[in-house]
């Protein structure tokens, strides 16, 4: 790790006035365990929001009664005559423990492969870094 200090040169300065010091650094390794924690808060916290917004959604919408308009219109589109032989439940498809349910698969899912290639993605920066040397970033001081 290096670490240089400078100093703006030239120019007008007040006698107590220091400018900004610098910080070059070089970012070697990121801890592929460190990653995987922050990854699966992350990710679960995501998860929650993205649960807790398709329940809403699906509150306003079945309360708006867009889930009636639509299985009426499939069930004209299929049923013209009124007969039920071979008739499609489409009100099964918007049953709230089928979308949550759903939604709650998907997210778990989506919590597994985003810590796991988390989790990858950190491996495989160490490996580059080792052949390229990491990553350079520059800190400074706020003004």
């Amino acid at each position: 790790m290096t670490t240089t200090t400078s100093r703006k040169q030239g120019g007008k300065q007040s006698g107590n006035a220091r400018a900004p010091r610098k910080a070059h650094l070089v970012l070697r390794r990121v801890e592929p365990w460190s990653a995987m924690k922050f990854s699966f808060v992350v990710s679960l916290v995501c998860f929650v929001i993205l649960f807790v917004a398709v329940a809403v959604l699906y509150g306003v919408l079945s309360a708006v009664g867009v889930f009636d308009s639509i299985v009426d219109t499939v069930n004209q589109l299929t049923n013209p005559d009124g007969k039920a032989t071979n008739a499609i439940d489409a009100s099964a498809w918007f049953d709230p423990v089928r979308i949550l349910g759903f939604t709650a698969l998907v997210g778990a899912i989506n919590v597994v492969l985003i810590t796991a290639l988390a989790t990858l993605g950190a491996v495989i920066y160490n490996l580059a870094s080792d052949v390229v040397g990491g990553v350079e970033v520059t800190f400074s001081e706020a003004e």
